[in-house]
């Protein structure tokens, strides 16, 4: 057998496993810094098959590490599996229909993404345990992407000091290789506190931290057409202080999340919209205390590893769907807007009138960068990293919806998931074999920055926080 088949062989036979460790990640729902059993999922498989596993690394209890191997090169392929807040729905199904008010869902496919990578992982492992290929793969279970920035955090504890190489890829509605940045971004909350009185009796006698994050909400929006065009500056009001209109709200709170192409240029309208708050502060006789949450650098994009990845890609060609599969994508296709299908074209004429994309789009010359964030950015400030995006999803779905998590246990999202693991497999078994690649890599990610150093963009003195700790 080649190398392909070989791969296959490995996943084919482990399927069942692999698609029952993502289904039960999906129904377990855990979100940032609380994914306890998820997390316990993975390391219970990895260690079965035959990882050396370190749990709560980093000082994050949901955050490990699993090796096979020894010595160099190590490869970092990793995995995250949190979900999001408020996305409960049923699967399998073409409506909106929660599963648990309010409850948890995994609407960015993280159940997926996890497990891909743990097959990728498990693939290699028994590659390298047949033969003698020297070097270490790594799986590296990132807790907290969504809203939590994990791998940041853990870059930030210096876990991928000796790591050679990051592969990673994420659920998505079309086959392709990330050869794009992304944004840097900072969330922050600006909690305000005044004097509570009765609106009607004695207005005059309150301070109200409402009118306080209004007019910082006004203040942000003026500063809008002074910043970069290519800055986005959204926010969420966390907290009114109450629900009664006849008082003079004494706390309020407002959640921002800044974005930017550069981490120096996120720093700069930060403290611009400080300034703002403090202001508001001043206007309405409150005090502000500004609260950093979490942050994430820009990605680096890797031509070399870029390449690579697609290489093995366009080898292994594109998941192929049943008549049943894409019955159930013109269903769900059926749900979504004019908008959101027009939107996910990507203008590739070859997709007009399909439900489950079909082919791996073209490398791209053109480094393409996309509006979103992602912890990965630091990552690849760290080590040369390189992603992948496999069709888990029909053409138009949008991120962080029902239609996402309604699709995350169909048999056309664990295709995808088995492929990314193999296409992510090859790449880390064609670097290992070639490890004149990953010195090219190295070359080409030291001329990326540009003589500037990597500087955790997190306080040191800021910790991972749960969502129900700040909700709190």
């Amino acid at each position: 057998m080649n190398i392909i088949e070989q791969v296959s062989s490995i996943i084919k036979e482990k399927e069942e496993v692999f698609i029952q460790v993502s289904d039960r990640i999906w129904e377990l729902a855990e979100t940032r810094f609380e994914e306890y059993q998820s997390a316990e999922v993975l390391c219970e498989v990895l260690q079965q098959e035959g990882f050396q596993v370190e749990r709560g690394v980093g000082g994050i209890e949901t955050a490990f590490l699993a090796s096979f191997g020894s010595g160099a090169p190590v490869i970092a392929i990793l995995g995250e599996f949190d979900a999001l807040s408020g996305m409960s729905q049923r699967a399998g199904v073409c409506h909106p229909e929660a599963l648990e008010h309010g409850g948890n869902g995994h609407g960015c496919g993280h159940n997926l993404l996890g497990v891909g990578a743990l097959a990728a992982a498990v693939a290699v492992k028994e590659i390298l345990k047949e033969s003698k290929l020297a070097g270490t793969v790594r799986y590296y279970g990132c807790p907290g992407e969504e809203g939590g920035s994990g791998k940041t955090f853990m870059v930030r504890e210096g876990l991928f000091e000796n790591v050679d190489v990051a592969l990673t890829w994420h659920p998505g509605s079309h086959n392709s290789v990330s050869t794009g940045s992304s944004l840097a971004n900072y969330q922050v909350h600006y909690r305000f506190t005044g004097k509570s009185a009765h609106a009607a009796i004695s207005p005059h006698l309150g301070r109200s931290a409402l009118d306080a994050v209004e007019l910082m909400n006004v203040g942000v929006n003026y500063l809008r057409e002074h910043i970069t065009t290519q800055a986005r500056v959204h926010y969420a009001v966390t907290n009114t202080g109450g629900n009664s209109p006849n008082v003079v709200q004494s706390e309020a709170e407002v959640l921002y999340l800044i974005r930017a192409p550069k981490v120096q240029q996120v720093e700069e309208i930060y403290h611009r919209i400080n300034d703002i708050a403090k202001g508001a502060a001043m206007m309405t006789g409150t005090e502000v205390a500004i609260i950093f949450d979490k942050a994430c650098s820009n990605l680096l994009p890797n031509v070399t590893l870029n390449r690579v990845m697609h290489g093995k890609f366009e080898q292994l060609g594109v998941p192929q769907h049943s008549k049943e599969e894409q019955e159930l994508a013109k269903e769900i296709r059926r749900t979504l807007s004019e908008a959101d299908k027009q939107n996910d074209t990507r203008a590739d004429v070859s997709l007009i009138g399909k439900d489950l994309a079909s082919h791996l789009e073209p490398f791209q010359e053109n480094e393409i960068s996309m509006s979103g964030s992602t912890d990965v950015g630091d990552v690849s400030w760290v080590v040369p990293t390189a992603q992948c995006e496999v069709v888990c999803y029909a053409l138009g779905t949008p991120y962080h919806s029902w239609q996402m998590v309604a699709q995350g246990r169909t048999s056309f999202s664990h295709k995808g998931m088995l492929h990314a693991g193999k296409v992510i497999a090859l790449t880390t078994l064609e670097l290992l074999t070639k490890p004149e690649l990953i010195e090219e890599a190295k070359l080409e990610w030291k001329e990326r920055h540009e003589g500037v150093a990597y500087v955790c963009p997190i306080p040191p003195d800021v910790l991972p926080s749960p969502l129900s700790k700040k909700s709190k």
